[in-house]
């Protein structure tokens, strides 16, 4: 058997390819994730990052190959029904309910509410309360819960937006660039934070801040035009002669 064979994945990702008019943004791209790694994707604008994290969620459809989350095929389902398997994705800008409270962002996102019939039958009880305040605790918006979201600071945003990810508990999570726009202060609390996260569950983010990477990064791959360019840890990736090539050392 291989290492891959071997080894319990979170997810695995092989051969994965998609085309826009005949332009591949995703050319025959693998990779694997281990239980509580967290991953990190890096590579030039038009890489192909972001379009890898649509695919497994669901957003576009591959042209061909497999992507496997837990052994389950997700080519083969939508959007909704990947959400319920486990995989929980945050986009570039923070999407929340402006107009309401922080804890009542982190209630709407709770579970039972997300179904029309879990909706109306939702109510607030004690362990829908406990689950928010143990999640803003985490989110370091303890202290904010009546606070309402327009108000928050932007890295305070995007802290709420992985906190409404949180308390859904997924087995995955996918960050796309999630300290963009913070403060250097907000993205070692933030790198913190997804240190902290990973029991349970295996997490992915794409980033350009290389000093962020290599605060919460266990493994990195780099991708080039649609392909993996080197992968392995940050001081093998940074120092490979390609990637400082192609990427760094721009």
């Amino acid at each position: 058997m291989t290492a891959k064979m071997q080894k319990n994945f979170v997810l695995e990702v092989e051969g994965l390819t998609v085309s826009f008019d005949g332009f591949k943004a995703v050319n025959d791209f693998s990779f694997y994730v281990e239980e509580e790694e967290i991953r990190v994707i890096i590579g030039p604008n038009g890489a192909g990052k972001t379009t890898v994290l649509d695919l497994i969620c669901g957003k576009t459809k591959a042209t061909e190959g497999a992507i496997r989350f837990r052994g389950r095929d997700l080519t083969k389902m939508n959007e909704h029904t990947i959400v319920h398997t486990g995989v929980g994705r945050k986009f570039q800008n923070p999407s929340i309910y402006e107009d309401l409270t922080v804890f009542e962002n982190l209630e709407i996102s709770y579970p039972k509410g997300r179904s029309v019939i879990g909706a109306l039958a939702f109510k607030r009880n004690k362990k829908v309360i406990e689950a928010v305040n143990d999640i803003a605790e985490t989110i370091f918006l303890a202290d904010c819960l009546d606070k309402t979201a327009g108000l928050l600071s932007h890295g305070q945003k995007q802290w709420l937006e992985i906190g409404m990810l949180l308390i859904q508990n997924p087995d995955l999570l996918m960050l796309d660039e999630p300290v963009a726009g913070m403060s250097v202060a907000e993205r070692k609390q933030t790198a913190d934070l997804l240190n902290r996260i990973t029991k349970g569950r295996a997490v992915i983010v794409i980033e350009h801040d290389m000093q962020f990477v290599e605060d919460i990064a266990h493994r990195v791959t780099v991708m080039h035009q649609g392909k993996t360019l080197s992968e392995g840890s940050m001081d093998r990736v940074k120092n490979d002669p390609k990637v400082v090539e192609v990427y760094l050392g721009h």
